[in-house]
């Protein structure tokens, strides 16, 4: 793979340079190559807000855990690499998020704070990091500190599967209607998603990406570090234009798996929200790395 060493007189020419420069620069320096075929395919994620307390109260009564202490780094029956330790000391499964809603991390004092609405801190979860607006109007920030090692399941293409939504219909908007519209309010289908975010709190900029520097909108990608070597340009190519052109590897995410699987990263607001939320889009994708670097730049096994 191609080392920091790299990556680091790239940086500081192009901290120096002037903008119109920039796509000479990239031009030059860089080799553009596609990993297998190069046929991308692109989601969004954008940074939510939604209503929270410090402390339990009336009306805000959905935990916002922190990590675990229990939650360890120990390769059990899925291989995930995360689980917890029993009694005879073999790595298990950690609880799913119907256990976790159950109650399995109740009275540890894990909260960071509470939610109003658990259909709202579901999908900020899958962000991965938010804001939570507090009763007296100011913003406590969260952010990614851990998962509990269970498979990611997309709730939407459970609904477009199941033709509840159509084809190219299942967008964030819709799947947050049609949960509203059920007798559990959504609860049994967020359940088919056994996986489980935690979070700490984030008292400089952010989002922080998987670098522990804050993501940009419109410039920040999530990706397969296997694949794509983190903090590398890439470039896009893609079905909406909003989302091509050139984007910066700064980020990881627990359904973002493959050589050619992205995740643009649109900031905060209603309009991060509408974009990001209906993004699904299919192109072709150029990895640049430094000259000289491609002969080596094997993906991780």
């Amino acid at each position: 793979m191609t080392s920091a060493a790299d990556w680091l007189p790239l940086c500081e020419e192009a901290a120096s340079l002037p903008q119109a420069n920039a796509a000479a620069f990239f031009r030059d320096r860089f080799e553009w190559v596609r990993v297998g075929a190069g046929e991308a395919f692109a989601t969004g994620y954008y940074e939510p807000e939604i209503l929270g307390s410090r402390t339990a109260a009336n009306g805000y009564e959905v935990p916002i855990y922190a990590k675990p202490d229990d939650l360890a780094r120990c390769y059990g029956p899925d291989g995930t690499g995360r689980g917890r330790v029993d009694h005879e000391g073999l790595c298990i499964l950690y609880y799913t998020r119907a256990e976790i809603e159950d109650g399995a991390l109740a009275n540890r004092a894990l909260e960071l704070g509470w939610a109003a609405d658990p259909i709202e801190l579901f999908f900020l979860q899958i962000q991965g990091s938010g804001r939570v607006k507090l009763p007296d109007g100011q913003i406590m920030r969260i952010g990614y500190a851990d998962q509990n090692g269970r498979e990611y399941v997309a709730i939407g293409r459970l609904l477009r599967d199941r033709g509840i939504l159509p084809p190219g219909g299942a967008n964030l908007d819709a799947i947050v209607a049609w949960m509203r519209a059920q007798p559990d309010g959504g609860k049994s289908l967020m359940r088919e998603n056994p996986s489980y975010v935690f979070f700490k709190e984030l008292t400089g900029p952010g989002p922080l990406g998987a670098l522990n520097v804050a993501v940009a909108p419109h410039a920040s990608v999530a990706a397969d570090p296997r694949f794509v070597p983190l903090g590398a340009p890439v470039f896009l190519v893609l079905d909406r234009s909003e989302a091509s052109g050139l984007w910066v590897a700064q980020d990881t995410g627990g359904a973002i798996k493959g050589a050619n699987r992205f995740d643009t990263f649109w900031g905060a607001g209603d309009d991060a929200r509408r974009i990001a939320g209906g993004m699904s889009a299919k192109g072709q994708a150029l990895i640049l790395l430094p000259k000289g670097t491609v002969a080596r730049a094997q993906p991780v096994r």
